[in-house]
This record gives structure tokens, C-alpha cells and sequence, in this order.
């Protein structure tokens, strides 16, 4: 059973999305052993949404098994996506000089596989070219956790060449990690980021929901924007309030 969580970007200005990958989607989409879910990032760094993660847990508990999270596209700092799967596939093109891109925002360095599509037509010859630059960076990058470094594969959605061979490159990688005991140590990794994102967003909602805190926030606010107080003094102060009882810092 497959699963398919595809994360669109939100309007800065409007918050809107227009969730249309689905339709991109079309035999899938009738296929009753299939889920998908296009969701927005309202605003969610990592080039997933703010829930991906608990989505991908009930998926799981759902018996999916096979599990394929779209991302909107991820820089050096937006890796999110790299903490919550088993596989990250970076998808590419030639000739966007993407390749050097990668370099620069570390990317790949997070890549287990990295696939460059649409390697037809006249991209054919500039997509082999792309697949050595590529597979020089990588000898140059730092090995995963696993200890392996990213494979580089052609192919193209277009004339349905190379999607065998990229799939099952997937399934021999996933099969590795379970033998080699990598799986449950890239889960527990995981486990423990996502234990210390609950912890923040917890505090986080705690310390908004307190009444003290938000009676505080109004004054203070106004204090902060008409120069009166910094930022950082009315935050220490709002701390201290949160705390019950500890005095408001100088």
C-alpha cells in the first residue's frame, strides 16, 4: 500500500495553496490500495508541513508501507524532511546549474540516492555530463551515518527509463539498513530530534496560553515597538513572568 504526502507551498501574502498535485496523479489516484494527501506549509520551514511527520506515523499504523513524502523544495537549513524518512531522494535536472546549487547549500551531503530526471531527448547527453560533475562532488562530500555515499542515477518520467532501476535501488538501500541495523539507528536519531521538537512546541504553547504572559506581551509590545524596551529585555521579562514568581530581569 502507498502512501503519498505531497507538501505545496503557501502564499506569504494570502496563506493560500493550491494543493493541485494530486492531479498530477492521475492513475494513482484511482488505485484503492493508494492514499494521497497534498498538504500546505503555512509558513513551515523544511520544505514539508508543519504535520508531516504525525501523517507519516498514521500512515504507518494505517499499514502503508510504502511511504513518499514531496517536498517543495529544500535549501542548506530546510532539511526537515531528511528527520522524519528512511530515504532521502534528491530529484534533479540538467542543466539548471542545480548541481552546483547542491554543492553550495549542503544539500547532497543529505542525499542517499540522487536521481537526475528527464535524461531524454536531446538532455540525454547533458544529463551524463550532470551525472559525472555529480558523482565527483559526492566523492568529495562526507559519508551519511550509514557509512555510504550517495548514488547517482538517469532517469526520466517522460519515456518511463531508469524508474525500474531507481526503485529498485530504493528497495535494495531500504533492505541494507534493516540487515545492517542502520534503520533503527537513523529512527532513533530521529526519535530523539522529534522529542526535543515536542518539547519546544509544548513550551512554546504554554507560554503563549498563559494569561500573565499575554497581559505582559500586550504592554510590552507596545514598549518594544516605540523603542522604549528591546526585544530582547521584553522577552527576558516575559520569561520571568512565565516562571510565576521570578523577578523581571533589569
Amino acid at each position: 500500500r502507498v502512501a503519498v504526502l505531497a507538501v505545496d507551498p503557501s502564499s506569504t501574502r494570502s496563506g493560500g495553496s493550491i494543493l493541485g498535485d494530486k492531479t498530477r496523479m492521475e492513475r494513482l489516484s484511482t488505485q484503492d490500495a493508494a492514499f494521497i494527501r497534498p498538504s500546505p506549509t503555512s509558513g513551515t520551514l523544511g520544505g514539508v508541513a508543519g504535520r508531516t511527520h504525525e501523517i507519516i506515523v498514521l500512515c504507518e499504523a494505517a499499514g502503508y508501507d510504502r511511504i513518499l513524502v514531496e517536498t517543495v523544495g529544500v535549501g542548506q537549513s530546510e532539511l526537515a524532511v531528511d528527520r522524519m524518512t528512511d530515504l532521502f531522494l534528491l530529484l534533479m535536472i540538467a542543466g539548471t546549474g542545480d548541481e552546483l546549487q547542491g554543492i553550495k547549500r549542503g544539500i547532497m551531503e543529505a542525499a542517499d540516492i540522487i536521481a537526475i530526471n528527464k535524461a531524454d531527448g536531446g538532455q540525454q547527453e547533458r544529463s551524463e555530463r550532470t551525472r559525472a560533475e555529480l558523482k565527483r562532488a559526492v566523492a568529495m562530500l562526507p559519508t551519511r551515518p550509514s557509512g555510504r555515499r550517495a548514488e547517482v542515477v538517469l532517469c526520466s518520467a517522460l519515456q518511463e527509463s531508469g524508474i525500474d532501476e531507481l526503485r529498485a535501488l530504493i528497495e535494495e538501500f531500504g533492505e541494507q539498513d534493516r540487515r545492517s541495523g542502520g534503520l533503527e539507528e537513523r529512527r532513533s536519531r530521529q526519535r530523539t530530534h522529534w522529542l526535543q521538537v515536542a518539547i519546544d512546541e509544548a513550551l512554546r504553547a504554554e507560554f503563549h496560553n498563559d494569561p500573565s504572559v499575554q497581559e505582559e506581551l500586550e504592554r510590552l509590545g507596545v514598549a518594544a515597538r516605540e523603542g522604549q524596551v528591546s526585544p530582547f529585555q521584553a522577552a527576558r521579562r516575559l520569561i520571568a513572568r512565565f516562571r510565576k514568581g521570578g523577578a523581571p530581569p533589569p
